[in-house]
């Protein structure tokens, strides 16, 4: 069995390419809304395995009460990042027009993690 998250976000091809940078990732799989201007499905694989799904959100979301909210409805963890300089790739990125909720810093279970939430909408703790 495996399983992995999926988005729904606004402006999923704009979605995809800072999920792409973020985290090294490439497109696997995409399928196209009948306009053929934004993702129906798409699938981003890390080092040949499924990372994330995501497509365009049929219903409206204010991103900006999320952020000025700081709403954590739920956050996806992405761990053993193998390096500082992929976790600070991923905070720059993600950072970008988005709400940073903890800087980068050490806990008692990663020596090298923060919480962003980006500016889709979406939650995410990344650790080394």
């Amino acid at each position: 069995m495996k399983n992995y998250n999926q988005v729904y976000v606004k402006n999923s091809f704009e979605a995809a390419k800072t999920y792409c940078r973020a985290f090294g990732a490439v497109v696997t799989r995409e399928f196209f809304n009948e306009n053929k201007d934004a993702y129906e499905h798409c699938e981003l694989s890390v080092d040949g395995e499924g990372f994330l799904a995501l497509a365009e959100a049929k219903n409206p979301c204010d991103v900006h009460i999320v952020h000025k909210n700081k709403w954590e409805t739920m956050t996806f963890n992405v761990f053993e990042m193998g390096s500082k300089e992929k976790v600070d790739r991923a905070f720059s990125v993600l950072s970008e027009g988005g709400v940073v909720l903890e800087p980068i810093h050490a806990l008692p279970w990663s020596a090298y993690c923060a919480t962003v939430i980006d500016k889709f909408g979406v939650c995410w703790w990344i650790s080394i």
